[in-house]
């Protein structure tokens, strides 16, 4: 580290340079070649996959997934209306012209391929006609998706409304990265009131958005050949912003404590590198480690999901180690205050003592550790109380901002005929004889009696090439796609209302379509979210045992990590789940938490949760190994740290908080789960329970078996080589 950092120093044109280089090609190939985001996943194994395989084998023209456009008149106005009929017709023969489209379903017998009259409601004022695509839609571009609902809203006009539900009608919104801009300026402000300098304030956010500018290049030419989901580039903003800042803030505020002790600058970059920059470095690749461990899941969605945001985390931690010290050594003591620079002529160098908040609230836990441990944990509990009430899911479009075509569409549907309307089912097999007729038939009738199914489109029976049939029924919930009841719905049908309706036929039957495919969805995640958490707490026990010569703390830590991420948990579920405050943040209908975010969040948190984990202890460690006194070293290590921990969390917080401004309801879960975990880590977990439990042990801390010590490797984030000497500090050394 220590010869890195000092050669980016002496080529600090060099450094600069390269990575404005970086950004302005990475972005200009990505522009040329251009991306494919997309939402594909499968599902191997699932009654939602076989499904679609046995439709795919049967008729691949009707194997895709159905788009419902929707449309409404008013005025007095009916569908049927010649003037709206024309209108509707010559929109529907512009979507049947489309790539993709084999079927259009109008709900007039006239139109390209005649439906139902039950597509138009007993008002006559709503009607839908249902496109069949011969893909399923999360396989399909985002401009397809746009072309395709820019022909559905071209009968749109005076007196007639019209809306795509489905997921072309969701890829096709408009993507921001939400609160990007108010992230920075929010951080901004906090640096500039932190370091009293606009310089200092200056380089923590150039290099996160030098490094978040290359890393959107890089991902976006990686869409091309990884499916990755349409919102991976607000995610990676949302992480990126706030871990770079974090990382590069750890580095400076480090650097001008060495300037205030007298050394010199280049000295001092090359210290601040050497010693935070380890950490640094130390927790960067956890997080990135802890973001690839979701390929233990097995979910292709989230494949593209975990490379993406670790392609954005690992560029933020290099430009910390290079970025900012070639930019450090531009800028030279101008990296301080006027009042320090003042001070530092007036008084010489000079170490602050301990008179902060920081270093009384560490003398108060070294004095009364029980107490606020106590109370802290009491408070993370109780928070996370609404996990253990968790409902994973999808959220349905009737959650998408007002004016939105999905969210026109499922009002529409669900004003005119019901909200399951919004998530049909559909219900597949294979029959090859007779009696297997027989049972469909019986099949068909126990659907349409199930207490849950608000009806039953006529069956469909296709030929397939080996003379037996594929039928295909198609049922309407009476509930909402996101409501739980749907879910209960679908299980029942396939342990219950199905087996009982074909027993003894020999028939195999399953239920499919995209909400039986969400369904499914959240049953494989929650099945291997164990295994996932186990792996990657596993290795971090083992990371940190490993650096820290202890088995003790990586225990802690582990236990700590996971308060904090129940914690985070608890306020998701009550925000989104319950509704509780939720319109505050323009959440209008509660709903399920995604499927996909338990391990998404648990990764990021876990990963950034060790950031302050090894910045806390990594300092404490360097306590220990100078006076070989326990509580004296987590006192310290505290009264040290406590002050950049707690900048850095608020950053962070408010970085995250801010992305809670952007349309996406995902993207506002991410936000507030992520400012709500680093909340609690950072000022309740970090600043009392760690501390107060570290006080508590005393050297058991520090206990590890010589056994293990002589057989395990070494590594180091304290300094670079065993026996480097650096610049002596006093034991009550807090930031300034």
């Amino acid at each position: 580290m220590r010869a890195i950092a000092g050669w980016c120093v002496r080529h600090r044109w060099w450094v600069v340079g390269i990575w404005l280089g970086a950004v302005v090609v990475m972005s200009g190939i990505s522009g040329a070649v251009g991306t494919a985001y997309s939402n594909s996943f499968n599902l191997p194994h699932t009654d939602s996959t076989q499904a679609i395989a046995l439709l795919q084998a049967a008729s691949p023209k009707i194997a895709g997934d159905t788009e419902q456009v929707v449309f409404a008149t008013s005025g007095g106005a009916k569908v049927t209306d010649p003037a709206v009929e024309a209108r509707v017709e010559a929109m529907l023969a512009k979507l049947q012209a489309l790539p993709h489209v084999t079927t259009v379903a109008s709900p007039y017998p006239s139109g390209p391929s005649p439906g139902a009259p039950s597509q138009i409601d007993r008002t006559g004022t709503v009607g839908f006609a249902s496109i069949t695509l011969d893909q399923q839609l999360q396989d399909l571009t985002i401009p397809e998706a746009q072309t395709f609902v820019k022909a559905a809203e071209s009968a749109q006009g005076p007196g007639l409304q019209v809306g795509v539900a489905g997921q072309l009608g969701e890829d096709s919104l408009p993507r921001s990265l939400g609160g990007v801009w108010p992230g920075v300026a929010l951080a901004g402000v906090v640096l500039l009131l932190i370091f009293g300098s606009i310089f200092a304030m200056a380089l923590p956010l150039a290099s996160a958005l030098a490094a978040l500018g290359t890393a959107v290049g890089v991902i976006g030419l990686l869409s091309n050949v990884l499916k990755m989901p349409v919102f991976s580039i607000q995610l990676v903003f949302l992480i990126g912003l706030g871990v770079g800042v974090d990382y590069a803030l750890f580095i400076v505020t480090r650097h001008r404590q060495g300037l205030i002790a007298g050394m010199e600058v280049e000295d001092s970059i090359v210290n601040a590198v050497n010693t935070s920059g380890r950490a640094v470095l130390f927790a960067g690749l956890i997080v990135c480690v802890a973001l690839l461990g979701m390929f233990a899941l097995g979910v292709s969605f989230l494949f593209g999901l975990a490379v993406s945001a670790a392609i954005g985390v690992l560029f933020t931690m290099i430009a910390s180690l290079t970025l900012i010290p070639a930019l450090l050594g531009f800028i030279g003591p101008k990296v301080l205050s006027r009042k320090q620079k003042r001070n530092l002529a007036e008084n010489g160098p000079r170490v602050v003592g301990g008179t902060g908040f920081w270093a009384r609230w560490a003398s108060f836990l070294q004095a009364r550790p029980t107490i606020p441990a106590l109370v802290a944990l009491g408070l993370i509990v109780v928070v996370a109380v609404p996990f253990f009430s968790l409902q994973l899911g999808s959220a349905d479009q009737g959650n998408d901002p007002v004016g939105t075509t999905t969210r026109t569409a499922y009002d529409l549907l669900a004003r005119g005929f019901g909200p399951g309307f919004n998530g049909p089912l559909q219900i597949v097999t294979v029959v090859h004889t007779p009696a297997e007729q027989a049972a469909f038939g019986k099949l068909a009738k126990a659907v349409t009696a199930e207490p849950g199914v608000d009806r039953v489109a006529p069956a469909i029976e296709i030929p397939s090439k080996d003379g037996s049939q594929v039928g295909l029924l198609v049922a309407y919930p009476t509930t909402s796609p996101q409501a739980r009841a749907t879910t209960d719905l679908i299980h029942h049908l396939r342990s219950g209302t199905i087996p009982s309706a074909v027993a003894g036929s020999g028939l195999q039957v399953y239920v499919g379509g995209t909400t039986a495919i969400f369904a499914d969805f959240a049953g494989v995640l929650t099945s291997k979210l164990p295994l996932f958490v186990g792996i990657v707490v596993l290795f971090s026990f083992l990371l940190l045992a490993v650096v820290f010569r202890s088995l003790v703390i990586p225990v802690t830590a582990a236990i700590m990590n996971l308060l904090s991420i129940g914690g985070a948990f608890g306020v998701l579920v009550a925000v989104f789940q319950w509704g509780w405050l939720g319109g505050v943040i323009g959440i209008n209908r509660p709903g399920p938490v995604e499927a996909f975010l338990p391990s998404m969040l648990f990764a990021i948190l876990f990963g950034l949760s060790m950031d302050y984990e090894v910045f806390l202890i990594s300092r404490m460690h360097e306590e220990w190994k100078k006076t070989g006194d326990s509580r004296l070293a987590v006192r310290n290590g505290l009264a040290s740290t406590g002050k950049t921990i707690s900048a850095a969390a608020l950053i962070m917080i408010l970085v995250f908080a801010s992305f809670i401004l952007g349309g996406q309801r995902v993207i506002k879960e991410f936000g507030l789960g992520l400012a709500g975990g680093i909340f609690m880590d950072a000022v309740i977990i970090r600043s009392a329970i760690v501390p107060a439990v570290m006080q508590l042990l005393g050297k058991s801390n520090w206990w590890f078996p010589k056994r293990l010590d002589r057989v395990l490797p070494r590594l180091s984030v304290d300094e670079a080589d065993p026996g480097e000497t650096l610049p002596e500090q006093p034991h009550d050394l807090v930031p300034v």
